[in-house]
Parts: structure tokens; C-alpha cells; sequence
């Protein structure tokens, strides 16, 4: 099958006289199952609607909204893979000089905001024409949520975008239901019934029945409702016990309908087998395509899901932490047909997902009941009943590297290495240092104080050790020289200076010197956003240290690197502000050299934790 639709050409091409819908996408059009927009005009097209897409428009008028005519049903419309503002600035809020879902890398080719623009604009072209949003920007702003560029609580983004419907999470069944309810002639505002939705109505036909949040106007005057609010939202994000949710805004109401029930194995394997062109438009071609295939041209998906739920991420609000899979069979059906690909060079480079190494949920008791509600499958500790097993993944990465013209099948997914040690057989460790790993294995500690990597939601170093132990051991046994590349984070809620010098300490002990560090950066939707605004655990309404002046963020970054020259200022002011005057100087335990006399030194004294007791490694 050819690309779906871009011009009128390609419209009358196909012989079709209008469309039934017009999908407006921030990114360029990249068909390829890593695309959100292509799987969702694919799954259009193959229940049997006729879908034009409309990639990066001209926002600054309506007109090139009104490309393919009025669409006979509607529009979709999402800002792309990413939200539009995290795909244009970075953590300090400074514009990113390249974007990856653009022809040539280039900046500039969407808004910021870009679902509140584009739907705006498609009401100025077309009035009162159904409009329905999703993907990850709409996905993760569908309740009132604090947004970091504004530094305030933002409206529930239907409100602002005036859209009609929103489909949160993972919505290949919703946009068919939708799709089908207006093929079939209901209104738009009557299509109130499809899970996996958000509309707004009339405060006086409020739904009886779910669980509701504090108000929007409640959550813009208390941090402690706001709190409250993000608990909720949370711990509701189930599809067997997760309740609809009401959120007033003013006279209005926003209602969440439950959680659509994940895709079932073979449904998945049908999305995956759609007729991708598996590239970008070829129209691209002269701006040098686009960068954002590169990483997944030869990767795929084997799964849905992570019960990690790692705080800082919002993979747990917006595909949920219940597990689904692809079946075998698919995997080497898409593993075959990459190595009939031209440029195929004869390595596979991921067989993973949103966490590589989960192939079955983390218990059999959430098959009927769900997930527990307030409660993480693996961090601080595994749950006794976790069932850790790697059996089903090795077998499949085994079939898939004995194909032929397969060479490598590398995994570059994260990997949960806490998962790994709960595994009572060493197999698919043995044969993830032996065969999947090219070169180095990124994997991601995070951080190496106890108090930090609980508001993280993440293991205790304790793991990251171990783990690190056996890898390195293992790659002796294989004879490879292989490294460990730690992906690590600095200004988490929580994280004090006193937390960054530790972690250097760290580093400097275990002889890391990490190339890249990542600074906290608050997206919408997340438990850390949450406390980074707030100053609050929504789980336990403690209070939490939150590092937000520029000047100790900085601080706390250069840390982390404390051996770069350009860095070595603000790590001796970072050490000089916590009294570590016995880490400046020229002594092998020193982390810097000073830069003008010492003063005199006093005893150490540690900044107040925010959790009584917290364990901290390497203090007694």
C-alpha cells in the first residue's frame, strides 16, 4: 500500500471524491509503527475509512487546514510523538536546536502548544465540525496540570483546545468506536460511552458514579488539592478497577471515562501488521529525511506497559502499567521483513519497548483484580509477590538472532537490572552480555541516595551494584570488554546539595565519569511534576525538597560531572556552601582543586532529609 494521502493529488489519485477524516500530526510524516500518527491512520484505514494526513500546517492562517476540504466525519489531531513544549525546550527552558520529527532536523515547523493551535485554527476554518484529540500532549493534559513553561495550573487542554473528545492512553480501539459512532450519525456531544475518553459537559449532567477531583479552581489555589488531584489521577489509571473521574472547571465538567482495556495479543499483532511504508514521506527526501527514524528503522516493539512506574515518567498515566505483548510469531514475522528491507545491514537494534525485559505481568493476581492501588511492583523493594521471568523474552530473542541475514539483535530498550536479579536463572542475563549488548549497556541507577531514589520510585543502589558486579563479571567469562553506561539525573524533588555531593562521591568511588547527565525535567502528568510543584509527596502529603533556583540546579548538574574543567567553578561553590572543604584541594579524595586559599574548615553537617531515617549509601 503507498503512503496515505498528503495533497489533493493524492487524494484524487486514489480515486476518492472527499475524505472521512483529516489527521493533523506536529510531526512529519514518518509511517512506521514507532509513530503514534501512523498507527492510528493506518488502524483508520483498515476499518475502512478514507484518511488524509496533514503534517506540520501552516498555523499561522486557517487555510492550510482547509487543504483537503471539509473531511465528511472530522478531525484527528494530536502534536506528535512528544509534547510540542518539551520538543522545543529544553529543561532551562532554552530553545533545542534540533528537531528529531522534522525534515533536516529543523526547528520552528510547529507550535508550541500545538494541539490548542491546530484545533483552534480548524475552528476558524470550519466551525462546528468534530474535532478529536489524543496522543501524548492531550493524553497527558487532560485534567487541570501544572505546566513548567507557564509555571501555573493549566486547564484541562479540551477546555483550551476546544476540541470535542479526547482519547487518552493507547487509542487504536477508541478512535474506531468514535470513527464508527459518527459514521453511523451520532452526534459528537453524544458520544459519551467510549472508555478510554475524556468530554466536557454541563456540571448538571455529571455522570453520578466514579471518583472526583478537587476542582480546577481548587487545584490553582492549594498545592496540598493539587496533590490530592494527581493521587487520584493516578491511582485510577487501571483498566479492571479504575473508576471514571470528574474534575469540575467552573460551571463545566471534565469526565474521564475507566481506562480502555489494553489491546489483546492478537489484536496487537494486527496493528503491527498493518502495510507500513516502515520510512518517511518520500517528499522529505530533499531536506535530508527525518532524523526520529534513524533509532527505529530497525527496531521493534515486542510489548506494552511498564509496571516500573518510575515517578519521574509518564509511561504509568499514559499506557498504563498493566503488561500486553505481542506473540512470537509477529516478532518474526517483522524481523523477517526488516532484513528484505535494502538497507538492512543485517542488525536488529531493539527487540523492547517502553522496559525491554517485560515479557508477562508482574503477578498473576492483577490478571482479575488489577494493579494495587498506591503501590510500585518493584521499587522500594519487589513485591513478594513478583514473579520474575525472562523465558518467554530469551526464547524470542534466540529465534529472532538465528534468522537468516541476521547478524546482531541488539537491546537498547531500558532494561530493569532489579527485575534481572529477582530471576532465579542466570540464562537470559548470560545471553543479554553475550549476544545483545553492543558494547556498552545503558541502564539507568538514576541516583545512589536512598531518600532520593524513593521519591524517584526507583531501587536502592544496593541493586545497581550487584548488577553491576555480575555484568562486569559475566563479560569477563564472555571475553568482552563491555561497558555500563548510567543514565543518571540531577535536581529531582528531594534531592538536596548534600544528595548531589554524595552522588559525586559516588561516581568518583566507583571511577564513572558519565558523558551525559539529564536534569529533572517536570512534563505534565508525572508524581515528580507533582511534588516539584506542590512541594509535596501526593502519597504520603510530606513535605519535599525541591531544588528550583537556576544558580543550585546548576550546581547540582556540575556535580555529576565534576571532573570537566568548565564545570570545576561551580563544583567548588557547591562544595563550599554544603562546609565540604575536604573535597577541595589536591588529595586523591578531593573531587576538585581550589581556586583561591581554603578557609578554615568546620565540621561537616549534612543538610536535613526530607524522610526520617532514609537509609544513604556509603554513610554509617
Amino acid at each position: 500500500m503507498p503512503f496515505l494521502p498528503m495533497t489533493p493529488e493524492d487524494v484524487h489519485a486514489r480515486g476518492w471524491d472527499d475524505v472521512d477524516f483529516v489527521y493533523v500530526s506536529g510531526d512529519a510524516y514518518v509511517d512506521h509503527p514507532s509513530f503514534g500518527a501512523a498507527i492510528i491512520s493506518r488502524v483508520l484505514e483498515d476499518a475502512g475509512y478514507r484518511v488524509a494526513m496533514l503534517c506540520q500546517p501552516d498555523w499561522h492562517s486557517c487555510d492550510d487546514f482547509k487543504r483537503f476540504g471539509r473531511p465528511r466525519l472530522g478531525f484527528m489531531v494530536s502534536s506528535g510523538n512528544i509534547d510540542s513544549m518539551v520538543a522545543h525546550y529544553t529543561a532551562a527552558k532554552k530553545h533545542r536546536s534540533e528537531d528529531a520529527y522534522t525534515a533536516g532536523g529543523k526547528t520552528g515547523k510547529r507550535p508550541d502548544r500545538a494541539v490548542i493551535v491546530y484545533c483552534n485554527r480548524i475552528r476558524e476554518a470550519y466551525g462546528n465540525i468534530p474535532v478529536v484529540i489524543g496522543g501524548l500532549e492531550a493524553s497527558l493534559r487532560r485534567f487541570a496540570h501544572y505546566d513548567y513553561w507557564d509555571d501555573r495550573i493549566r486547564r484541562s487542554i479540551l477546555f483550551d483546545s476546544q476540541a470535542d473528545l479526547l482519547i487518552y492512553g493507547m487509542g487504536e480501539a477508541a478512535v474506531v468506536q468514535i470513527a464508527d459512532a459518527l459514521r453511523d450519525g451520532v452526534p459528537v456531544k453524544d458520544i459519551r460511552f467510549v472508555r478510554g475518553t475524556c468530554y466536557v459537559c454541563d456540571v448538571r449532567e455529571t455522570p453520578l458514579e466514579g471518583a472526583e477531583c478537587p476542582s480546577f479552581e481548587n487545584v490553582t489555589n492549594s498545592k496540598k488539592e493539587y496533590a490530592v488531584s494527581c493521587r487520584i489521577q493516578q491511582d485510577e489509571q487501571d483498566h479492571i478497577r479504575g473508576k471514571r473521574i470528574k474534575q469540575r472547571h467552573g460551571n463545566r465538567m471534565l469526565v474521564q471515562n475507566p481506562p480502555m482495556p489494553p489491546l489483546t495479543t492478537e489484536e496487537l499483532d494486527h496493528v503491527y501488521a498493518l502495510p507500513y511504508m516502515r520510512t518517511y514521506h518520500p517528499s522529505y527526501e530533499a531536506f535530508g529525511g527525518v532524523p526520529g527514524i534513524e533509532e527505529v528503522r530497525f527496531s521493534i516493539t515486542h510489548n506494552r506497559g511498564c509496571f516500573g512506574a518510575c515517578n519521574f515518567c509518564s509511561i504509568a498515566l499514559h499506557q498504563g502499567r498493566f503488561i500486553t505483548t505481542r506473540s512470537k510469531q509477529s516478532i518474526l514475522d517483522e524481523a523477517k521483513l526488516l532484513t528484505e528491507l535494502p538497507d538492512f545491514k543485517g542488525y536488529i537494534n531493539d527487540i523492547g519497548g517502553p522496559t525491554a525485559n517485560f515479557r508477562r505481568t508482574s503477578c498473576d493476581k492483577q490478571l482479575k483484580s488489577g494493579l494495587c492501588k498506591g503501590k510500585k511492583c518493584l521499587a522500594p523493594k519487589a513485591c513478594p509477590a513478583l514473579i520474575a521471568d525472562h523465558t518467554a523474552y530469551l526464547d524470542l530473542l534466540r529465534s529472532v538472532r538465528s534468522l537468516p541475514k541476521v547478524k546482531k539483535v541488539f537491546i537498547r530498550s531500558g532494561i530493569r537490572y532489579d527485575y534481572m536479579l529477582k530471576d532465579k536463572d542466570d540464562s537470559f542475563f548470560k545471553e543479554l552480555v553475550k549476544y545483545h549488548v553492543s558494547g556498552q549497556l545503558k541502564v539507568a541507577p538514576e541516583h545512589c541516595s536512598a531518600a532520593v531514589l524513593d521519591k524517584m520510585g526507583k531501587p536502592h543502589i544496593e541493586a545497581y551494584i550487584e548488577f553491576s558486579k555480575k555484568y562486569f563479571q559475566l563479560s569477563d567469562s564472555a571475553n568482552k570488554e563491555q561497558y555500563l553506561v548510567p543514565y543518571l539525573m540531577s535536581s529531582h524533588p528531594g534531592s538536596t546539595l548534600d544528595d548531589a555531593v554524595e552522588l559525586a562521591l559516588f561516581l568518583k568511588k566507583r571511577h564513572i565519569r558519565p558523558e551525559q547527565v539529564q536534569d529533572f525535567y517536570p512534563t505534565p502528568g508525572t508524581i515528580s511534576t507533582c511534588m516539584f510543584y506542590t512541594g509535596l509527596d501526593p502519597y504520603t502529603m510530606q513535605p519535599v525538597y525541591v531544588a528550583k533556583s537556576p544558580e543550585e540546579k546548576a550546581m547540582q548538574r556540575a556535580l555529576l560531572q565534576y571532573d570537566r574543567p568548565q564545570n570545576r567553578e561551580l563544583v567548588e561553590k557547591a562544595l563550599r556552601r554544603c562546609g565540604r572543604y575536604d573535597l577541595i584541594g589536591t588529595g586523591p579524595h578531593c573531587l576538585v582543586r581550589p581556586s583561591r586559599p581554603q578557609a578554615p574548615k568546620r565540621p561537616y553537617a549534612p543538610q536535613k532529609k526530607n524522610a526520617k531515617g532514609a537509609k544513604r549509601y556509603g554513610k554509617k
